[in-house]
């Protein structure tokens, strides 16, 4: 995997997502969010403090299977880990973020524009070209994923290890292993999106439980006004606060 491997620096990750933030705050974007993933102009200073781990959730999925679910869940805990910087994306709740979005009008391709025809190859500037909605591209790219680690070691990707999962989510990737219904590239880029989406939105969508991603980032949150801390090389003093008011 590239930016999102275990050996890379998790806050240089972290920062370089920070632009994704004001959007999936309001909501998750669709397939075309990945452009905004761009490098911030000015990095933010080191954070806080470190979060607290948000307790376990009782969360039960309304659109996966037990076993698609139990692929989500381990995909977004090696995508964002947890570690000495703090919680990460499956005790963020991201896992709980991408099912509540796959219940919405964006999750069928209602919001856009799917007559054909359509082409695989098309240059990105074009915008998203495949017959596929993202319920579709999830249900699919589980599939073909776990069918892919039963064939070669008996276990469907949630039972892998850790070192295991990093080196499956790597060939999906890099396109490395062939989907019969589904690019695994296509795959790969909705469920990292999705999953920094989970990891950076208001906890009123299901994710950033305890706002644990704003606080490892020192992002505000949903306060009215924070412009005057904005172009300053310092951490924000006050604590992050959600759309309910909810304060990190």
């Amino acid at each position: 995997m590239s930016d999102h491997a275990p050996d890379h620096p998790r806050r240089d990750f972290l920062r370089k997502t920070l632009t994704l933030i004001p959007v999936v705050t309001v909501a998750s974007t669709g397939l075309g969010a990945s452009q905004l993933l761009a490098e911030p102009v000015h990095a933010p200073a080191a954070p806080r403090k470190v979060p607290a781990t948000p307790p376990p959730s009782d969360y039960q999925p309304t659109f996966f299977t037990a076993e698609q679910w139990a692929f989500v869940q381990a995909a977004v805990a090696r995508l964002i880990p947890a570690d000495d910087l703090g919680p990460g994306a499956l005790e963020a709740g991201a896992g709980e973020f991408i099912d509540r979005q796959m219940n919405t009008p964006y999750a069928t391709g209602a919001l856009w524009y799917m007559q054909g025809p359509f082409n695989a190859d098309a240059a990105p500037e074009l915008g998203y070209q495949m017959q596929l909605n993202p319920q579709q591209i999830y249900r699919l790219g589980i599939a073909a994923a776990d069918a892919w680690c039963k064939d070669s070691s008996g276990k469907a990707f949630a039972a892998q290890d850790s070192a295991t999962q990093d080196k499956v989510l790597s060939a999906i990737e890099a396109g490395d292993i062939a989907f019969e219904q589904v690019p695994a590239k296509l795959f790969f880029s909705l469920l990292l999106q999705n999953t920094r989406e989970g990891f950076f939105c208001d906890p009123i969508h299901g994710g950033n439980k305890g706002m644990v991603g704003w606080t490892q980032v020192g992002f505000p949150g949903a306060r009215a006004d924070f412009m005057d801390w904005a172009e300053r090389n310092e951490p924000y003093p006050f604590p992050a606060v959600s759309i309910r008011g909810e304060r990190a």
